[in-house]
This record gives structure tokens, C-alpha cells and sequence, in this order.
């Protein structure tokens, strides 16, 4: 269905805002006002019916719900003194007062829903690596976390709703690392470079010459020894919630192994079991603000992810990461997104990573979550200032 009003066109199909013609960038929560505006056009919308609307009822401050209804009027070409389009009714809520059509889906002429394609690169050692594509433009390299399911991650409600967002402008690449997902087991004496190599081995394989990243928690740590090493590779760098040292080379690291609550997990034998109080305890500790619906579906996706023995290797490789040499090699224009409670991975730990990149951007969000997902109140934030950084034109 599209939604047609003052030169724009709300298609909800494609999840596309566009204003003569041309697309507009926008936040998914921007878009969901727009589409619960216009389909209630001429009748006033309330505060209440837009929080359960857009934000599924949640709590949500004032400042939120004008900052979003700013940029959803910013994005039409409207603004707060003309309101020609979105009207404010004080203390009550808004209506859009322009006059709108419907056209409704064309049918089989219609654009078809976004699907990936998976297939396989040897990495430099001969590992079989899992790699995707999906959408279609600009390209972009995904590094997702070391608990992936190309197949599974895509069709999580969790996890579905960024990966739209990056899929619906770019070309987007993803793929899980070894001994994760649909790729070849890792072995016992892999380390960071192997992981280098199979992100280079994803990138030949797509066809990439120079492309931008966007690589959450370890994969940052790939993604920078990547940018240090072959500057000529990596155009951008969008890192979320990453850091450049794993756990165990910081200050207040476990003085053993017994005490990290994720290996007493995995040596508890409740890995991948929604009923097991260990398991969920480690979940709620990595997404603190998920619902107990979506903390068990987080089980189950890394259930899928690896069996216990690959997940104990990468957690022994992962937590010796150290690449505080390579920042200041890094040459590519750098945006570092942090958690400002995050507790497993300190927002300290980005701001190290940002003042380490020369001239990186940092902005750091009100979340307690190890990675964002579909409910996060800084979601629209997140995927909205690294769609914003990644359409930059790169520097000459």
C-alpha cells in the first residue's frame, strides 16, 4: 500500500519514504508515525494511540515523541511553525491535516519481499566461511557477533528489523564466522588473523573491492585489524558496541576462568535451553531490557549458533582480543556507537576505540543492551546515524 501526500509517497511494501521522486532517508519509528498519521489523516491521533502504535506501548518520554514527529515533519518537508502537513493539537497529539491518497499493492507487479542468497568462500586456510547477500546498491559488509545463524538471524524478530534497514539501501553482505552458524568448525589454534581472513575471503567472494564495514562487539576488533592493515580495502567504519581488547586483557578481568558466568554456562550444560536458570540469567545479563519473550527467543538463536565446544574456543580467542595497536593506523572515517550501560562491554571501551581511530566520530546511547534490537528505544538512533554516516560521500 502506498500512502501519497504533498510530493510524498509512503510505501509501506518497500518500507520507503520518497518526496518528489526522490528517496528520504528515515528512521524506522519516523516511518511508523508517518504511516499511523496518514492512515488516520484528518482525525486526530493521540499521544497514547502513538506510543502503542509505534512504541508498543512502552514508556516514552516527551522529548522522544517531539524529536520524532520533528524529523518525521523535517523528512516531509514540513516544519513546527507551518505544520502544512503534521499538525500538533497541544496536550492532546497530531494529525496530519494534508490530504492523502491510497494506492493499493500492484499485485504480482509488485516489488518482491527482500531474500538473501547464501553461499561459500574458502578462507586462506581452506575453512568454508557462510556468507549472504541480500538487497541491492551500495555495498556493505555486516560483521555480526560470534553467535550467528545467516539463515535463523534473518527471520528474528529480534534481529530482522536492522537487518531491513542496512538490506533496503545497500547491497548488504553478512556472514558467520567460523565455527559459527552454517560456516566449517573453528579450531583450537585460530586467532584474530584467521578471522581477518575470512572477512577477506567474504569480500572477494561478493565481489568487493572498497567497501564500508559495520561490525558489532568482537567483529570490531576484525574490522580494525582489517582497515590497519589494507587501508586500501575498507572505506568506512560503523562499530557497534565494540571494543579493542577482549575481557581478559582489561583491569578488572577474571583472575580465572571459574568466575566468568559464561563459562560457568557452558560447563553447566543448560546451553541453548530456555528453561535452564543459568542460561536465561547469561541472556538477560547480555539484552537487560528484552521482554521474557525475547530473551528466549536470544536462546534459541544462539542454540542454532554453535555447539558448546565451538562457543567455549571462541569465548577463549575472543577474550584475549587486543588490537590497541592497530587504531591509530586506521585511516578510513570511523563512527563508534556505544551502549552507555552496557555492563559486559563498558562504554569506556568505545570511547577507548574512538580516541585511539584518528579523527573517528563517537556517539554513545541511553541503552543497557549488549547489541540493539527491534525494541531498543535507541534503535531508530543507532540505525539512523549509521545509514546517515555510511551515505557521506568518502573524503577525497
Amino acid at each position: 500500500m502506498i500512502y501519497s501526500f504533498s510530493d510524498n509517497k509512503l510505501d509501506l511494501k518497500r518500507h520507503v519514504l520518497t518526496r518528489k521522486g526522490e528517496n528520504i532517508p528515515v528512521e524506522p519509528q519516523v516511518f511508523d508515525i508517518l504511516h499511523v498519521l496518514a492512515k488516520n489523516a484528518g482525525s486526530l491521533v493521540t499521544k497514547d494511540q502513538l506510543i502503542e502504535a509505534v512504541w508498543e506501548g512502552r514508556i516514552v518520554s516527551e522529548a522522544t515523541i517531539s524529536a520524532r514527529i520533528n524529523a518525521a515533519r523535517t523528512a516531509v518537508g514540513d516544519n513546527g511553525r507551518d505544520q502544512r502537513i503534521i499538525r500538533t493539537v497541544p496536550r492532546r497529539g497530531f494529525e496530519m491535516v494534508a490530504e492523502v491518497s491510497i494506492q493499493e499493492d500492484a499485485g504480482p507487479q509488485a516489488l518482491p519481499e527482500l531474500r538473501q542468497t547464501i553461499r561459500y568462500a574458502a578462507s586462506a586456510d581452506g575453512t568454508n566461511i557462510a556468507w549472504s547477500s541480500a538487497g541491492e546498491g551500495p555495498p556493505l559488509l555486516y560483521a555480526w557477533h560470534h553467535l550467528s545463524h545467516l539463515e535463523k538471524d534473518w527471520a528474528s524478530g529480534l534481529l530482522r528489523r536492522g537487518l531491513t534497514a542496512l538490506a533496503e539501501r545497500h547491497r548488504l553482505i553478512r556472514y558467520d564466522i567460523r565455527g559459527s552458524g552454517l560456516s566449517d568448525p573453528i579450531n583450537r589454534e585460530d586467532g584474530l588473523d584467521e578471522h581477518v581472513d575470512d572477512m577477506i575471503a567474504v569480500a572477494d567472494a561478493a565481489g568487493l573491492d572498497r567497501f564500508p564495514v559495520v561490525a558489532t562487539l568482537q567483529a570490531a576488533a576484525v574490522a580494525i585489524r582489517l582497515a590497519a592493515r589494507w587501508p586500501h580495502r575498507v572505506s568506512r567504519l560503523v562499530l557497534h558496541n565494540g571494543y579493542a581488547r577482549g575481557r581478559a586483557t582489561r583491569e578488572n578481568a577474571p583472575e580465572a576462568s571459574d568466575n566468568d558466568p559464561f563459562i560457568a554456562l557452558l560447563k553447566s550444560g543448560g546451553w541453548g535451553d530456555p528453561d535452564n536458570g543459568f542460561m536465561r540469567a547469561w541472556a538477560t545479563m547480555v539484552l537487560p531490557m528484552a521482554s521474557f519473550d525475547e530473551t528466549t527467543e536470544l536462546i534459541q538463536l544462539i542454540a542454532h549458533a554453535c555447539s558448546t565446544e565451538d562457543a567455549l574456543l571462541q569465548r577463549n580467542l575472543i577474550d584475549k582480543l587486543d588490537v590497541l595497536d592497530d587504531l591509530p593506523k586506521v585511516r578510513a572515517p570511523t563512527l563508534v556507537i556505544h551502549t552507555r550501560m552496557c555492563t559486559i562491554h563498558p562504554a569506556a571501551e568505545g570511547r577507548r576505540v574512538a580516541a585511539g581511530i584518528p579523527g573517528a566520530e563517537f556517539l554513545e546511547v541511553d541503552s543497557s543492551n549488549t547489541f540493539l534490537i527491534s525494541s531498543d528505544l535507541a534503535f531508530d538512533r543507532v540505525f539512523g546515524a549509521t545509514l546517515e554516516f555510511l551515505d557521506r560521500d568518502e573524503p577525497t
